[in-house]
């Protein structure tokens, strides 16, 4: 049984490994990035950049995901995206952000400039 469940592990691993990126940067909470991100509009494919703040991250190897929250025309807009995603071009770090938490969802309760995070300088 326990062989039958390591195998399997192991199948799976090397699938993941195929499809992982390598060139994305170590993101944590509080963190300002910018993402290029690919949008398909019928036929047509076009880049959008997206900035906002990390405030929630799922690990889970090939499928772990970011949770990025950004202020459109005063209205908070959070979007999750999975990191290793072929359809995420880039990912660059803007700013470091020192927090104390694992989840930032008490930043959905502020607005204006009750949502600014202390800046990392190290």
């Amino acid at each position: 049984m326990y062989l039958k469940k390591h195998y399997k592990n192991l199948i799976t691993h090397e699938i993941e490994e195929e499809f992982k990126k390598n060139d994305i940067p170590i993101l944590d909470i509080g963190d300002s990035i910018k993402m290029s991100i690919l949008i398909h509009e019928g036929n047509k494919q076009r880049i959008q950049n997206v900035e906002g703040v990390i405030i929630a991250k799922h690990k889970s190897q090939l499928s772990t995901t970011i949770t990025v929250r950004k202020i459109v025309q005063n209205i908070g807009v959070e979007r999750i995206y999975l990191i290793h995603s072929p359809l995420i071009k880039n990912i660059k770090i803007v700013r470091k952000a020192k927090v104390r938490r694992a989840k930032l969802y008490y930043l959905r309760l502020r607005s204006g400039k009750a949502t600014r995070l202390k800046t990392k300088f190290n």
